[in-house]
Protein backbone atom coordinates (compact mmCIF):
# COMPACT_ATOMS: atom_id res chain seq x y z
CA UNK A 1 0.00 0.00 0.00
CA UNK A 2 1.42 3.44 -0.92
CA UNK A 3 1.96 6.20 1.61
CA UNK A 4 -1.34 7.93 2.30
CA UNK A 5 -1.58 11.05 0.17
CA UNK A 6 -3.54 14.23 0.95
CA UNK A 7 -7.26 13.50 0.82
CA UNK A 8 -10.74 14.04 2.23
CA UNK A 9 -12.88 10.92 1.86
CA UNK A 10 -15.49 9.25 4.04
CA UNK A 11 -13.65 6.17 5.32
CA UNK A 12 -10.33 4.66 4.26
CA UNK A 13 -11.42 1.28 5.63
CA UNK A 14 -13.65 0.99 2.53
CA UNK A 15 -10.57 0.87 0.28
CA UNK A 16 -10.38 -2.91 -0.18
CA UNK A 17 -14.02 -3.10 -1.30
CA UNK A 18 -13.42 -0.20 -3.67
CA UNK A 19 -10.32 -1.82 -5.15
CA UNK A 20 -12.22 -5.01 -5.97
CA UNK A 21 -14.88 -3.02 -7.82
CA UNK A 22 -12.28 -0.96 -9.68
CA UNK A 23 -10.49 -4.11 -10.82
CA UNK A 24 -13.77 -5.67 -11.98
CA UNK A 25 -14.73 -2.62 -14.06
CA UNK A 26 -11.21 -2.39 -15.46
CA UNK A 27 -11.77 -5.72 -17.24
CA UNK A 28 -14.67 -4.05 -19.12
CA UNK A 29 -12.58 -1.04 -20.16
CA UNK A 30 -10.11 -2.63 -22.55
CA UNK A 31 -9.60 0.47 -24.71
CA UNK A 32 -8.49 2.42 -21.67
CA UNK A 33 -6.32 -0.54 -20.64
CA UNK A 34 -4.46 -0.39 -23.97
CA UNK A 35 -3.92 3.36 -23.56
CA UNK A 36 -2.67 2.81 -20.00
CA UNK A 37 -0.17 0.21 -21.25
CA UNK A 38 1.20 2.70 -23.78
CA UNK A 39 1.21 5.55 -21.26
CA UNK A 40 3.16 3.37 -18.82
CA UNK A 41 5.91 2.93 -21.41
CA UNK A 42 5.95 6.38 -23.03
CA UNK A 43 5.08 8.66 -20.05
CA UNK A 44 3.50 11.41 -22.24
CA UNK A 45 2.26 13.28 -19.14
CA UNK A 46 5.54 13.16 -17.19
CA UNK A 47 5.81 16.17 -14.87
CA UNK A 48 2.27 17.37 -15.58
CA UNK A 49 0.05 18.41 -12.69
CA UNK A 50 -3.54 17.51 -13.57
CA UNK A 51 -6.65 18.51 -11.60
CA UNK A 52 -9.76 16.47 -12.41
CA UNK A 53 -13.29 17.32 -11.30
CA UNK A 54 -15.34 14.26 -12.29
CA UNK A 55 -17.90 11.86 -10.87
CA UNK A 56 -15.88 9.70 -8.50
CA UNK A 57 -16.89 6.25 -9.73
CA UNK A 58 -15.08 3.00 -10.47
CA UNK A 59 -14.85 3.98 -14.13
CA UNK A 60 -13.28 7.33 -13.23
CA UNK A 61 -10.82 5.50 -11.02
CA UNK A 62 -9.49 3.66 -14.06
CA UNK A 63 -9.14 6.93 -15.95
CA UNK A 64 -7.08 8.59 -13.21
CA UNK A 65 -5.00 5.42 -12.89
CA UNK A 66 -4.27 5.77 -16.61
CA UNK A 67 -3.32 9.43 -16.24
CA UNK A 68 -0.99 8.55 -13.35
CA UNK A 69 0.54 5.75 -15.43
CA UNK A 70 1.32 8.39 -18.05
CA UNK A 71 3.35 10.35 -15.51
CA UNK A 72 0.75 12.88 -14.37
CA UNK A 73 0.51 14.10 -10.78
CA UNK A 74 -3.28 13.82 -10.38
CA UNK A 75 -5.72 15.35 -7.89
CA UNK A 76 -9.37 14.32 -8.15
CA UNK A 77 -12.48 15.95 -6.70
CA UNK A 78 -16.19 15.25 -7.19
CA UNK A 79 -18.20 17.07 -9.85
CA UNK A 80 -21.49 16.48 -8.01
CA UNK A 81 -22.24 16.15 -4.27
CA UNK A 82 -24.22 12.91 -4.70
CA UNK A 83 -22.27 11.08 -7.38
CA UNK A 84 -19.30 9.85 -5.32
CA UNK A 85 -18.82 6.16 -4.55
CA UNK A 86 -17.17 6.31 -1.11
CA UNK A 87 -15.40 2.97 -1.45
CA UNK A 88 -13.93 4.04 -4.79
CA UNK A 89 -12.69 7.31 -3.28
CA UNK A 90 -11.08 5.40 -0.40
CA UNK A 91 -9.37 2.96 -2.79
CA UNK A 92 -7.95 5.76 -4.92
CA UNK A 93 -6.26 7.20 -1.84
CA UNK A 94 -5.19 4.06 0.02
CA UNK A 95 -4.58 1.60 -2.83
CA UNK A 96 -3.48 3.81 -5.72
CA UNK A 97 -1.94 6.84 -4.05
CA UNK A 98 -4.12 9.43 -5.80
CA UNK A 99 -5.19 12.53 -3.84
CA UNK A 100 -8.99 12.46 -3.80
CA UNK A 101 -11.47 14.91 -2.31
CA UNK A 102 -14.98 13.49 -2.45
CA UNK A 103 -17.67 12.34 -0.01
CA UNK A 104 -21.11 11.17 -1.12
CA UNK A 105 -23.73 13.62 0.17
CA UNK A 106 -21.21 16.35 1.01
CA UNK A 107 -22.74 19.74 1.76
CA UNK A 108 -22.25 22.78 -0.43
CA UNK A 109 -19.37 24.18 1.64
CA UNK A 110 -17.50 20.88 1.52
CA UNK A 111 -18.13 20.54 -2.20
CA UNK A 112 -16.49 23.91 -2.88
CA UNK A 113 -13.69 23.21 -0.42
CA UNK A 114 -12.90 20.12 -2.45
CA UNK A 115 -13.02 22.10 -5.71
CA UNK A 116 -10.57 24.58 -4.28
CA UNK A 117 -8.27 21.74 -3.20
CA UNK A 118 -8.12 20.68 -6.85
CA UNK A 119 -7.30 24.23 -7.94
CA UNK A 120 -4.70 24.52 -5.18
CA UNK A 121 -2.80 21.78 -7.02
CA UNK A 122 -1.78 24.46 -9.56
CA UNK A 123 -2.66 22.29 -12.55
CA UNK A 124 -1.07 22.39 -15.98
CA UNK A 125 -4.15 20.54 -17.30
CA UNK A 126 -7.72 20.71 -15.98
CA UNK A 127 -10.28 17.96 -16.54
CA UNK A 128 -13.91 18.92 -15.92
CA UNK A 129 -17.42 17.50 -15.92
CA UNK A 130 -19.44 20.70 -15.74
CA UNK A 131 -16.64 23.31 -16.05
CA UNK A 132 -16.41 23.97 -12.30
CA UNK A 133 -12.60 23.97 -12.06
CA UNK A 134 -12.30 26.17 -15.14
CA UNK A 135 -14.92 28.56 -13.72
CA UNK A 136 -13.13 28.88 -10.37
CA UNK A 137 -9.77 29.50 -12.06
CA UNK A 138 -11.30 32.23 -14.25
CA UNK A 139 -13.27 33.83 -11.42
CA UNK A 140 -10.90 33.53 -8.46
CA UNK A 141 -7.45 32.33 -9.54
CA UNK A 142 -6.47 34.29 -12.62
CA UNK A 143 -2.90 34.40 -11.29
CA UNK A 144 -2.72 30.66 -12.11
CA UNK A 145 -3.88 30.95 -15.70
CA UNK A 146 -0.37 31.27 -17.17
CA UNK A 147 0.48 27.89 -15.63
CA UNK A 148 -2.35 26.10 -17.45
CA UNK A 149 -1.71 24.45 -20.82
CA UNK A 150 -5.39 23.68 -21.37
CA UNK A 151 -8.38 21.72 -20.16
CA UNK A 152 -10.89 19.08 -21.16
CA UNK A 153 -14.66 19.07 -20.67
CA UNK A 154 -16.78 15.94 -20.41
CA UNK A 155 -20.39 17.07 -20.56
CA UNK A 156 -22.84 18.98 -22.75
CA UNK A 157 -23.68 21.45 -19.98
CA UNK A 158 -20.02 22.33 -19.43
CA UNK A 159 -19.38 22.83 -23.13
CA UNK A 160 -22.34 25.21 -23.33
CA UNK A 161 -20.73 27.27 -20.55
CA UNK A 162 -17.31 27.19 -22.21
CA UNK A 163 -18.55 28.16 -25.66
CA UNK A 164 -20.36 31.07 -24.05
CA UNK A 165 -17.08 32.12 -22.42
CA UNK A 166 -15.31 31.82 -25.77
CA UNK A 167 -17.99 33.91 -27.50
CA UNK A 168 -17.63 36.60 -24.82
CA UNK A 169 -13.86 36.61 -25.24
CA UNK A 170 -13.18 35.62 -21.62
CA UNK A 171 -11.86 32.06 -22.07
CA UNK A 172 -8.20 32.28 -21.07
CA UNK A 173 -6.87 28.88 -22.18
CA UNK A 174 -7.75 26.20 -24.74
CA UNK A 175 -10.27 23.49 -23.88
CA UNK A 176 -10.98 20.22 -25.68
CA UNK A 177 -14.70 19.42 -25.85
CA UNK A 178 -14.57 15.70 -25.12
CA UNK A 179 -18.37 15.50 -25.20
CA UNK A 180 -18.34 16.48 -28.89
CA UNK A 181 -16.41 13.33 -29.87
CA UNK A 182 -18.63 10.82 -31.66
CA UNK A 183 -17.19 8.03 -29.52
CA UNK A 184 -18.42 9.96 -26.49
CA UNK A 185 -21.84 11.50 -27.07
CA UNK A 186 -23.23 8.93 -29.52
CA UNK A 187 -22.61 6.15 -26.99
CA UNK A 188 -22.09 7.52 -23.45
CA UNK A 189 -24.91 10.07 -23.67
CA UNK A 190 -27.36 7.82 -25.47
CA UNK A 191 -26.74 4.26 -24.28
CA UNK A 192 -25.02 5.09 -20.99
CA UNK A 193 -27.46 7.77 -19.82
CA UNK A 194 -30.44 5.78 -21.10
CA UNK A 195 -29.60 2.65 -19.15
CA UNK A 196 -28.21 4.29 -16.01
CA UNK A 197 -31.12 6.75 -15.68
CA UNK A 198 -33.68 3.95 -15.81
CA UNK A 199 -31.50 2.01 -13.36
CA UNK A 200 -31.48 4.95 -10.92
CA UNK A 201 -35.25 5.44 -11.17
CA UNK A 202 -35.96 1.76 -10.52
CA UNK A 203 -33.53 1.59 -7.58
CA UNK A 204 -35.06 4.71 -6.04
CA UNK A 205 -38.71 3.71 -6.56
CA UNK A 206 -38.92 -0.06 -7.20
CA UNK A 207 -41.66 0.75 -9.68
CA UNK A 208 -42.80 -0.98 -12.85
CA UNK A 209 -42.24 1.17 -15.95
CA UNK A 210 -44.42 -0.91 -18.25
CA UNK A 211 -47.64 0.97 -19.00
CA UNK A 212 -46.57 4.21 -17.33
CA UNK A 213 -46.83 7.60 -18.99
CA UNK A 214 -43.18 8.71 -19.03
CA UNK A 215 -42.44 12.32 -20.02
CA UNK A 216 -38.90 13.08 -21.21
CA UNK A 217 -37.93 16.75 -21.47
CA UNK A 218 -35.18 17.19 -24.04
CA UNK A 219 -34.40 15.03 -27.05
CA UNK A 220 -30.67 15.47 -27.28
CA UNK A 221 -28.53 12.35 -27.08
CA UNK A 222 -29.28 11.85 -23.38
CA UNK A 223 -33.03 12.33 -23.85
CA UNK A 224 -32.98 9.97 -26.83
CA UNK A 225 -31.38 7.31 -24.67
CA UNK A 226 -33.86 7.72 -21.83
CA UNK A 227 -36.85 7.66 -24.18
CA UNK A 228 -35.53 4.58 -25.99
CA UNK A 229 -34.90 2.62 -22.79
CA UNK A 230 -38.23 3.63 -21.20
CA UNK A 231 -40.12 2.60 -24.34
CA UNK A 232 -38.16 -0.65 -24.41
CA UNK A 233 -39.52 -1.44 -20.94
CA UNK A 234 -43.09 -0.88 -22.07
CA UNK A 235 -43.62 2.73 -21.03
CA UNK A 236 -45.72 5.12 -23.11
CA UNK A 237 -43.29 7.95 -23.83
CA UNK A 238 -43.97 11.63 -24.46
CA UNK A 239 -41.13 13.95 -25.50
CA UNK A 240 -41.12 17.69 -24.78
CA UNK A 241 -38.80 19.85 -26.90
CA UNK A 242 -38.12 23.45 -27.95
CA UNK A 243 -36.05 22.54 -31.03
CA UNK A 244 -38.29 21.81 -34.05
CA UNK A 245 -35.75 19.45 -35.65
CA UNK A 246 -35.40 17.36 -32.50
CA UNK A 247 -39.14 17.40 -31.96
CA UNK A 248 -39.67 16.17 -35.51
CA UNK A 249 -37.12 13.43 -34.99
CA UNK A 250 -38.94 12.32 -31.81
CA UNK A 251 -42.20 12.13 -33.78
CA UNK A 252 -40.52 10.08 -36.50
CA UNK A 253 -39.06 7.80 -33.83
CA UNK A 254 -42.62 7.01 -32.72
CA UNK A 255 -43.06 9.15 -29.60
CA UNK A 256 -45.81 11.54 -28.64
CA UNK A 257 -44.55 15.14 -28.72
CA UNK A 258 -46.36 17.66 -26.55
CA UNK A 259 -45.62 20.93 -24.73
CA UNK A 260 -44.71 20.30 -21.10
CA UNK A 261 -47.82 22.21 -19.98
CA UNK A 262 -49.95 19.51 -21.63
CA UNK A 263 -47.81 16.53 -20.66
CA UNK A 264 -47.77 17.70 -17.04
CA UNK A 265 -51.45 16.86 -16.73
CA UNK A 266 -51.09 13.16 -17.49
CA UNK A 267 -47.49 12.07 -16.85
CA UNK A 268 -46.68 9.45 -14.21
CA UNK A 269 -42.91 9.92 -14.36
CA UNK A 270 -41.02 13.03 -15.53
CA UNK A 271 -37.35 12.99 -16.53
CA UNK A 272 -35.50 16.20 -17.46
CA UNK A 273 -32.46 16.00 -19.75
CA UNK A 274 -32.02 19.48 -21.19
CA UNK A 275 -29.20 21.33 -19.40
CA UNK A 276 -31.54 24.30 -18.90
CA UNK A 277 -33.25 25.92 -15.93
CA UNK A 278 -36.79 25.34 -14.58
CA UNK A 279 -37.83 22.99 -17.35
CA UNK A 280 -40.37 21.70 -14.85
CA UNK A 281 -41.73 24.81 -13.16
CA UNK A 282 -44.35 25.68 -10.57
CA UNK A 283 -47.18 25.90 -13.12
CA UNK A 284 -46.42 22.37 -14.30
CA UNK A 285 -46.30 20.88 -10.80
CA UNK A 286 -49.59 22.56 -9.96
CA UNK A 287 -51.40 20.38 -12.52
CA UNK A 288 -49.54 17.09 -12.07
CA UNK A 289 -51.55 14.09 -10.95
CA UNK A 290 -51.41 12.71 -7.44
CA UNK A 291 -48.37 10.44 -7.08
CA UNK A 292 -46.40 11.80 -10.03
CA UNK A 293 -42.63 11.28 -9.81
CA UNK A 294 -40.12 13.92 -10.94
CA UNK A 295 -36.41 13.43 -11.57
CA UNK A 296 -33.48 14.89 -13.48
CA UNK A 297 -30.61 13.38 -15.44
CA UNK A 298 -29.03 16.67 -16.55
CA UNK A 299 -25.79 17.84 -14.95
CA UNK A 300 -27.09 20.55 -12.59
CA UNK A 301 -30.04 20.43 -10.20
CA UNK A 302 -31.75 23.48 -11.71
CA UNK A 303 -33.92 21.77 -14.31
CA UNK A 304 -36.68 21.24 -11.74
CA UNK A 305 -37.81 24.32 -9.81
CA UNK A 306 -37.19 22.75 -6.43
CA UNK A 307 -37.61 25.98 -4.41
CA UNK A 308 -41.09 26.35 -5.92
CA UNK A 309 -41.95 22.75 -4.99
CA UNK A 310 -40.76 23.35 -1.43
CA UNK A 311 -42.79 26.55 -1.21
CA UNK A 312 -45.92 24.82 -2.54
CA UNK A 313 -45.69 21.98 -0.04
CA UNK A 314 -47.40 21.67 3.32
CA UNK A 315 -45.29 18.68 4.38
CA UNK A 316 -42.33 16.64 3.15
CA UNK A 317 -40.63 13.42 4.17
CA UNK A 318 -38.15 10.90 2.82
CA UNK A 319 -39.97 7.65 2.04
CA UNK A 320 -37.09 5.69 0.45
CA UNK A 321 -33.43 6.37 -0.16
CA UNK A 322 -33.29 9.16 -2.76
CA UNK A 323 -37.10 9.48 -2.86
CA UNK A 324 -38.75 12.44 -1.14
CA UNK A 325 -42.50 12.93 -0.79
CA UNK A 326 -44.03 16.42 -0.98
CA UNK A 327 -47.62 16.94 0.18
CA UNK A 328 -49.44 19.81 -1.53
CA UNK A 329 -52.56 21.69 -0.41
CA UNK A 330 -55.58 19.40 -0.77
CA UNK A 331 -53.52 16.29 -0.08
CA UNK A 332 -52.03 15.73 -3.54
CA UNK A 333 -48.53 14.19 -3.41
CA UNK A 334 -45.51 14.57 -5.70
CA UNK A 335 -42.27 12.65 -5.41
CA UNK A 336 -38.80 14.06 -6.13
CA UNK A 337 -35.88 11.70 -6.74
CA UNK A 338 -32.26 12.32 -5.68
CA UNK A 339 -32.84 15.95 -4.66
CA UNK A 340 -33.23 16.81 -8.34
CA UNK A 341 -29.61 15.88 -9.02
CA UNK A 342 -28.43 13.34 -11.60
CA UNK A 343 -30.61 10.37 -10.73
CA UNK A 344 -28.34 7.95 -12.60
CA UNK A 345 -25.30 8.78 -10.46
CA UNK A 346 -27.09 9.65 -7.22
CA UNK A 347 -29.46 6.69 -6.93
CA UNK A 348 -27.44 4.26 -9.07
CA UNK A 349 -23.81 3.86 -10.17
CA UNK A 350 -23.72 5.88 -13.39
CA UNK A 351 -22.78 4.55 -16.79
CA UNK A 352 -21.46 1.00 -17.24
CA UNK A 353 -17.75 0.54 -17.81
CA UNK A 354 -18.14 -0.64 -21.40
CA UNK A 355 -19.41 2.76 -22.54
CA UNK A 356 -17.24 4.88 -20.23
CA UNK A 357 -14.31 3.02 -21.78
CA UNK A 358 -14.65 5.22 -24.87
CA UNK A 359 -15.47 8.44 -23.01
CA UNK A 360 -12.45 8.16 -20.75
CA UNK A 361 -10.21 7.06 -23.59
CA UNK A 362 -11.12 10.44 -25.11
CA UNK A 363 -10.22 12.18 -21.85
CA UNK A 364 -6.82 10.50 -21.61
CA UNK A 365 -5.92 11.13 -25.26
CA UNK A 366 -7.23 14.71 -25.10
CA UNK A 367 -4.92 15.39 -22.15
CA UNK A 368 -2.02 13.98 -24.16
CA UNK A 369 -3.05 16.17 -27.13
CA UNK A 370 -3.04 19.30 -24.97
CA UNK A 371 0.43 18.56 -23.60
CA UNK A 372 1.87 17.73 -27.04
CA UNK A 373 0.44 20.93 -28.54
CA UNK A 374 1.20 23.28 -25.67
CA UNK A 375 1.90 26.76 -27.00
CA UNK A 376 0.25 26.10 -30.36
CA UNK A 377 -3.41 26.10 -29.31
CA UNK A 378 -5.57 29.22 -29.16
CA UNK A 379 -7.85 30.17 -26.28
CA UNK A 380 -10.96 28.50 -27.67
CA UNK A 381 -13.01 25.31 -27.49
CA UNK A 382 -11.59 22.55 -29.70
CA UNK A 383 -13.27 19.38 -30.89
CA UNK A 384 -11.47 16.10 -30.28
CA UNK A 385 -9.30 15.52 -33.38
CA UNK A 386 -11.00 13.14 -35.80
CA UNK A 387 -8.03 10.77 -35.83
CA UNK A 388 -8.38 10.28 -32.06
CA UNK A 389 -12.10 9.61 -32.42
CA UNK A 390 -11.54 7.03 -35.16
CA UNK A 391 -8.65 5.42 -33.28
CA UNK A 392 -10.86 4.89 -30.23
CA UNK A 393 -13.69 3.46 -32.34
CA UNK A 394 -11.26 1.03 -34.01
CA UNK A 395 -9.84 -0.05 -30.65
CA UNK A 396 -13.35 -0.59 -29.27
CA UNK A 397 -14.34 -2.78 -32.19
CA UNK A 398 -11.14 -4.76 -31.79
CA UNK A 399 -11.83 -5.40 -28.09
CA UNK A 400 -15.34 -6.58 -29.04
CA UNK A 401 -13.93 -9.02 -31.59
CA UNK A 402 -15.60 -7.24 -34.50
CA UNK A 403 -13.90 -6.80 -37.86
CA UNK A 404 -14.97 -4.39 -40.60
CA UNK A 405 -14.22 -3.96 -44.29
CA UNK A 406 -11.55 -1.74 -45.84
CA UNK A 407 -11.83 0.22 -49.07
CA UNK A 408 -10.01 -1.22 -52.05
CA UNK A 409 -7.64 1.08 -53.98
CA UNK A 410 -10.28 1.22 -56.73
CA UNK A 411 -12.94 2.33 -54.23
CA UNK A 412 -10.67 4.94 -52.67
CA UNK A 413 -9.91 6.36 -56.12
CA UNK A 414 -13.61 6.46 -57.04
CA UNK A 415 -14.57 8.30 -53.85
CA UNK A 416 -11.78 10.85 -54.37
CA UNK A 417 -12.62 11.49 -58.03
CA UNK A 418 -15.22 13.59 -59.82
CA UNK A 419 -14.56 12.16 -63.27
CA UNK A 420 -16.67 9.01 -62.92
CA UNK A 421 -20.41 9.33 -62.64
CA UNK A 422 -23.46 7.92 -64.33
Amino acid sequence: MPDVVAHDVKDLSLAERGRLKIELIDKRMQVLQSIRDRFEKEKPLEGIRLSACLHVTTETANLVRTLKAGGADVVLCASNPLSTQDDTAAALVAEYGISTYAIKGEDNDTYYKHLHAAVDHHPHVTMDDGADVISIVHAERQDQIDEIYGGTEETTTGIIRLKSMEADGVLKFPVVAVNDADTKHLFDNRYGTGQSTIDGIIRATNMLLSGLQVVVSGYGWCGRGVAMRAAGMGARVTVCEVDPLRALEAVMDGYEVRPIAEAATYGDLFVTATGDKHVIDKAHMEVMKDGAIICNTGHFNVEINIPALEEMSTARRTVRDFMEEFTLPGGRILYLLAEGRLVNLSAAEGHPGQVMDMSFANQALAAEFIVKNHGRLENRVYSVPREIDEHIAALKLETMGIRIDKLTPEQEKYLASWSEGT
